[in-house]
This record gives C-alpha cells, structure tokens and sequence, in this order.
C-alpha cells in the first residue's frame, strides 16, 4: 500500500498545532492512503421558512452602471441572490464537509479561481485552504478591486489583502452586448493565512458592493457543494466516525450532525437549514430611487441585456 504523508500548517482552526516537545495534532495533519471499501455519503439540504428577500442595490451610485446594468432587474437595480432555493426547497451554494478525516483520498486543492464577470463573482461559494490562496480573473472591461477578510461571528473581521483587478482589454469596451468569448485578463494570485479560529473567508469589490464571493477553510478533501437542487455527494470515505457539517455563509446556524461510516456503504443524509427570520437588510428596491441616472450628469441607459432578474 503506498503512503504519502502531507502535512499542512492551517491555523484557522480551534486545537493549535504542537510542533515542539509533542506530536502533531490532530488539525492540520492529512495523510494520503489507499481507501479501501470506502463509504459513500449523499443527500439533500432544504431551506425551512420563507426565502429571504434579495438584497438590492441602485447601479447608479456605483460606477458602470450601463455595464453592470447587464444584469439587473430592468429597474436600474441590481439584486443579490444568496439564497438559491429550487422548488422542492433544495438550497443551492451549501458547503457540506466531514470533520475529523486524518487519512484518504488524494487532497488535491491548492488554489481555487474566482471569475469577475458582469459585475459577479463566480462562485458565489467556494472552499480555500489557509495558507494556500485564491486566484481571482477578470472578464469584464471594467475595474475591480479586491478586498478579502476572514470573519468570525465572535472575533470580528481581519482585513487579509486589498488589491486592484484591472480591466480585461480584450473585451470590446463600450458594446453592451459583448460576449465573454475571449482570455481572461492576467490572474490575480494571492496568498493568505487565516488566523486561529477563523475559517470563513470572504471577497468583495470595492468599486460593486454587490461582488460578493464566499468561502470556508477545509482541512481534507472531503467536502461538496450542493447543486441547484440542493443535492450533494462525498465519496472514497475511509470507515469511520466523523462530523458532518453544512455552511451556507448567508445562514447564522451551523448544522452539525455525527455520521458513523461503514465499510462500502452508502448513507443518505437530508439535511435542513432555517431560513434567516429577522429582517437581514435594508438594501430594498425603493420606489421612486432616491437617485435617478439624472444625478451623473449625462444620459445613461440601463438594459438587463444578460439578465433581467426577479
């Protein structure tokens, strides 16, 4: 059986790491092994309650609003859907991991990309490892400009780097209806640590405060992302207990469950998350806006030519 040991040096979990007088912890330290007979977990995440509202924003107090404006809901506004519920109640954009694998599978995620594209960031969830990065691209003819935090519910926010994301010059600037049929621009390449305790990271555009993109700190490859159907799956899991874990950065509850894994077996796991009950925003659609494309001074008109939201 071949054995490679790999050790990783994240610090945004709870238990520290002892590198001196001790061994290695628990956190932190994967191995890679031959998963023999390994176990299958897949199921589906439902939101309970009312679909919160979308938060709105008016395109005409950020700039390129005609750009950005692609996608909008044909009013100038442009909302942020995070929350992605199909009928069935299934919630897209849920990360669902299993805490507590020390040995498995090959870990193969180093740098996850993030897209800038009409004024979107893409995914809107995602997962990183501390102490790796992010690679952030740009297809759009506009700037952007990152700003990345790792937040904590009980410690705060810490900015973790601020960078410009220059435009894509090989899109036809100034024609609405351009397609992204072309080579994003130069990446965008940054290193980062989360700090001990923290594992959520977030992007933002400080130009579009309507970017937004999420992510949480994994520590084994055993994770996934439910599709639009709310389903999901994770396989090659060496027999065992483990925690089963589900994160939706828009949702305050976390839902952990105790998962015991035997030998080629598959478990079917449905999981739900409550929908957020107190009024999240104040970011609505407001009519008649406060500010009409009058107030730049020259005429501007904003067509959802890519998507015309609801």
């Amino acid at each position: 059986m071949k054995r490679h040991l790999i050790i990783l040096l994240i610090t945004s979990v709870s238990v520290p790491l002892m590198f001196f007088g001790g061994a290695l912890k628990s956190w932190g330290y994967y191995e890679v092994i031959d998963v023999v007979n390994g176990g299958t977990i897949q199921g589906h995440v439902t939101l309970v309650g009312r679909v919160p509202e979308p938060r709105a924003y008016n395109l005409v107090i950020f700039p390129d609003p005609e750009y950005c404006g692609r996608i909008s809901n044909g009013e100038g506004w442009r909302l942020l859907h995070d929350f992605k519920v199909a009928e069935n109640g299934g919630l897209q954009d849920v990360v669902v991991l299993l805490e507590g694998v020390q040995a498995g599978k090959p870990f193969s995620l180093s740098i996850p990309r993030i897209e800038a594209r009409d004024c979107q960031f893409l995914p809107f969830t995602t997962v990183v490892r501390s102490g790796h990065g992010v690679e952030v691209v740009n297809m759009d003819p506009v700037m952007h400009d990152i700003q990345a935090y790792e937040t904590s519910r009980t410690q705060g926010t810490r900015v973790l780097f601020n960078s410009p994301l220059p435009f894509n010059r090989q899109h036809r600037r100034g024609d609405l209806y351009a397609t992204h049929d072309h080579d994003p621009s130069k990446s965008l390449v940054k290193q980062f640590r989360l700090s001990k305790g923290r594992r959520t990271f977030v992007m933002q555009c400080g130009f579009h405060a309507y970017m937004e993109s999420w992510a949480i700190a994994v520590e084994n490859p055993y994770y996934a992302l439910t599709d639009r159907e709310g389903q999901f799956s994770i396989d090659q899991i060496p027999p065992g207990t483990y925690e089963l874990r589900a994160w939706h950065p828009a949702v305050r509850k976390t839902i952990t469950k105790r998962i015991v894994v035997a030998p080629g077996a598959t478990i079917t796991v449905n999981i739900e998350l409550p929908a957020p009950r107190e009024r999240r925003t104040v970011l609505t659609v407001r009519r008649p806006p406060r500010f009409t494309p009058a107030a730049l001074g020259r005429p501007v008109t904003i067509q959802p030519i890519v998507e015309r939201q609801r």
